[in-house]
């Protein structure tokens, strides 16, 4: 392959195209260059993997102040061009029972604090009246906190990253799709060229964004499979797994996404439910669960119903031993099946009157796929091999349009505040992120 380039980009997803975009346009305005010095290449083509088959929700509801900061960054960019990135800005509301409380006080009071617009409102019988008040056929019970950010929503995955590809491109970025990694040649500690199936390619930067399949370009790296990590109370857990698989649990429910409307007859913010009441079979009564649930839903046109999901479950394989797959769960052993199909419909069920006795309308649709979440659930964004950036976003990413921008300033020289918090060396320090009572790893 003759395509030699200053800046190699792996990986034609949300993050890859952000940061080609944003780099081609920094180095025209500098006068350092351009979209000639950006290659980005995707070993199948744009959005096949992660990107492609997300579930597209935007939000800045976060318990960790440097991931909710990052947020509001990236929510700015969503709102630039909402018509190029298919950006639907109703709105996310998380709801959430009384053990989660504290963490939703929080939040709010930190949002406030930046500037990102919410309300909030506590307490069981406020909390109904404002729910009712959106939707007169709301029922679920227990619910002392409705965070209601006023930001935030859900874009189309494969219509966003054509967006996004189109504005790279007219930048002068070259996306090369079909061109498979296969290594990396590292002279005096820098990597010089990227190895693929088509050749080599000479680079003088590299930026890996290849979402679930980090754990094999790291490995290319030579970067350690297993690393030590230091909790926040100082505590060394010598043998920690890097990558961590984890199954995401979406689907569709089969109705026209148009008649879920709120009482005003709009379209309503993204949902978020968290609970600690007992799930109850929508069908035939019996208990699916007595401990903490959470569902996540919308009408979402590009899915063509009400798509959303659920907590997603670890894969109980080592990391080494699964193979990724971008379209839908990996593999067959993980495909979402009738136990996420039971729980997910039930959960409408158990919040809204309308979505009763619909499990027949479940549709079991490509979305989600699998993650592979970092040693504390929370992205890295870091230089490896000198000049090799590493963008793992643990399964955040879809939202994060912004890294892009913030990535292409470091490449030039500038240090983002934002990015700190996300240095691999946390690890080693314990600067860790904090964690809440929600029932998600990424919240």
């Amino acid at each position: 392959m003759s395509d030699n380039a200053r800046y190699v980009i792996i990986g034609a997803g949300i993050h890859g195209l952000a940061t080609a975009w944003n780099l081609a346009r920094r180095l025209r305005v500098a006068g350092k260059g351009g979209g000639e010095d950006v290659l980005v290449i995707d070993k199948s083509g744009i959005g096949a993997g992660a990107s492609g088959v997300a579930c597209g929700v935007v939000r800045n509801n976060y318990f960790q102040p440097a991931m909710r900061e990052l947020m509001a960054h990236s929510v700015g960019v969503w709102e630039s061009d909402p018509e190029a990135f298919a950006y639907h800005g109703v709105g996310y509301i998380q709801i959430a029972p009384e053990v989660m409380r504290a963490d939703i006080e929080q939040i709010y009071a930190e949002q406030k604090a930046i500037g990102y617009e919410s309300e909030l409102v506590v307490g069981e019988k406020a909390c109904r009246e404002y729910m009712t008040g959106l939707f007169a056929d709301w029922q679920a019970p227990g619910i002392t906190a409705v965070l209601h950010e006023k930001r935030g929503g859900y874009a189309h995955n494969l219509a966003s990253l054509k967006g996004l590809a189109g504005k790279a491109e007219a930048e002068g970025v070259r996306i090369r799709t079909g061109v498979r990694v296969t290594g990396f040649d590292v002279d005096g500690g820098a990597v010089t060229a990227v190895q693929t199936d088509q050749g080599a390619i000479r680079c003088e930067e590299v930026v890996i964004a290849v979402g679930p399949w980090i754990r094999d370009l790291w490995a290319m790296l030579d970067l350690p499979e297993r690393i030590p990590v230091t909790g926040p109370d100082g505590t060394v857990h010598p043998d920690r797994p890097m990558w961590t698989y984890w199954a995401l649990q979406e689907g569709v429910l089969d109705v026209d996404p148009g008649e879920f409307r709120d009482n005003r007859g709009e379209m309503p913010p993204v949902l978020h439910v968290d609970s600690d009441q007992p799930l109850y079979d929508d069908t035939d009564g019996s208990l699916i669960t007595d401990q903490m649930w959470g569902i996540y839903y919308k009408p979402d046109f590009s899915f063509g119903g009400v798509q959303g999901g659920a907590a997603p479950v670890p894969v109980d394989r080592p990391a080494a031993e699964v193979a990724v797959d971008p379209y839908g769960p990996a593999s067959p052993e993980f495909t979402v099946g009738q136990d996420f199909a039971r729980m997910w419909t039930s959960a409408l069920a158990h919040c809204h009157k309308r979505f009763e006795g619909k499990r027949a309308l479940y549709r079991n649709e490509p979305s989600g796929g699998l993650g592979a979440f970092t040693p504390d659930s929370f992205p890295i964004f870091d230089r490896f091999r000198e000049n090799a950036y590493v963008i793992a976003d643990s399964n955040h990413g879809y939202k994060m349009i912004g890294i892009g921008e913030l990535v292409a300033g470091e490449l030039l020289g500038e240090k983002s505040k934002l990015l700190e918090p996300f240095r691999f060396s946390r690890y080693q320090t314990g600067e860790l992120h904090p964690t809440s009572n929600s029932p998600f790893p990424w919240s």
